[in-house]
């Protein structure tokens, strides 16, 4: 008997692409909430990438699970960005190997011949600021999705 593999799983992991501001909008969605110790971000300047490997609640399975009566899910995730120049941050202590994030959206500001900066906010006013030549931002789900440990959909002051 063969193992089971990721990729057979149901419901199929998410492998989306950005390369515009509407795309983003899909991905600062489905990546709102997610969690990850700063500890897992790593910028690579040799290859201009950024990586988060961050813990994404399943917002597309969110009305489902509720409808069901089944507990929300999580699914660790990559979040890359590429052709990057340079990443600032703002209000994140990097040297805290301790600290805990939490993301809550994506945003393009356009510049001039398609390059700009994509502002990854955190809670806490917390912002990774990243200089790139271009959109270009990957989510790719990782593993499996596993019950959210709070077993609950995180909140916001307008739901």
């Amino acid at each position: 008997m063969a193992d089971a593999r990721f990729t057979d799983a149901d419901p199929a992991p998410l492998a989306l692409l950005a390369s515009d501001a509407e795309d983003l909008t899909v991905i600062s969605t489905l990546t709102q909430d997610a969690i990850l110790p700063v500890t897992e971000i790593s910028y690579d300047s040799r290859h201009r990438q950024l990586a988060l490997l961050v813990n994404r609640f399943r917002w597309e399975d969110a009305d489902l699970a509720r409808r069901d009566g089944r507990p929300y899910e999580r699914v660790r995730a990559v979040l890359l960005i590429s052709d990057v120049h340079r990443v600032l941050s703002d209000g994140i202590d990097r040297q805290d190997k301790d600290l805990i994030l939490e993301l809550l959206a994506l945003t393009w500001q356009a510049g001039e011949d398609g390059a700009g900066r994509l502002l990854l906010e955190f809670a806490g006013d917390g912002t990774l600021a990243v200089e790139a030549e271009c959109l270009n931002v990957e989510l790719r789900d990782v593993t499996r999705p596993y019950i959210a440990p709070s077993r609950r959909a995180p909140q916001h002051p307008d739901d």
